[in-house]
């Protein structure tokens, strides 16, 4: 659906299809009949939500029924909704500048590859090492620690002069790197304190995400 702006303009979604303008997880009980709107007012487009559940948007932000309506920024938006047995709806709200426009589909267009950042060889291992639980997919993994990342890595690799602050270093330098590239979520004064592992987890995530890192390098830690 497109809709241009002006005082006043809503968009509704939710579960019942005969009286929202978006319908959004049709056959989920759990999803509101109006679950939230879109309203166009002071030359901004703002979400509010009228559901049950919250609406999750970027980076974890929950938006409550009840609460204040957030400002939605021009460009690209995911709004979630969370459903019944762990799913989740996705509405996509793509806010235009003061020139408009749309985009139009492009099927045949070849996909882009992703960002991929440069690594040395030694920071790949130290990384891997460091992000082998997010590499092996286990539930609600946290970073190794210093020491055993180190620990690990003289195990796999005997000989190549592994310690905890040669494996700080090199994954301190990849951070940096990548925070000055625009990667948020890098440095103390953006997390804030306590840090905890929350720059660790941000960067391994950034790497993954980006198929920087990816688990079949586990091979250079454990073997073919």
């Amino acid at each position: 659906m497109a809709l241009g702006p002006g005082e006043g303009r809503e968009v509704l979604f939710g579960r019942n299809r005969p009286e929202v303008h978006i319908c959004l997880g049709k056959d989920d009980p759990q999803v509101s009949r109006h679950h939230g709107t879109l309203t166009h007012r002071e030359g901004r487009w703002w979400v509010s939500n009228t559901g049950r559940l919250p609406i999750r948007l970027a980076a974890g932000r929950l938006l409550f029924r009840g609460e204040e309506p957030l400002p939605l920024d021009t460009g690209y938006t995911p709004l979630f909704a969370g459903g019944s047995r762990g799913r989740e709806h996705l509405l996509e709200v793509f806010v235009t500048d003061a020139e408009g426009g749309h985009r139009p589909p492009r099927h045949e267009d070849v996909t882009r590859p992703p960002r991929v950042w440069t690594l040395t060889d030694a920071e790949r291992l130290a990384l891997v090492a460091l992000g082998r639980r997010y590499l092996l997919h286990e539930p609600r993994p946290q970073p190794l620690t210093w020491r055993q990342t180190a620990a690990q890595l003289t195990e796999a690799r005997p000989g190549e002069g592994w310690t905890d602050k040669r494996v700080e270093h090199l994954v301190n330098a990849v951070r940096l790197r990548l925070s000055r590239d625009g990667v948020a979520g890098l440095t103390r004064e953006e997390v804030g304190e306590p840090v905890g592992n929350s720059l660790n987890d941000h960067l391994i995530r950034a790497l993954m995400t980006s198929t920087t890192l990816v688990p079949m390098d586990l091979t250079l830690i454990d073997g073919a």
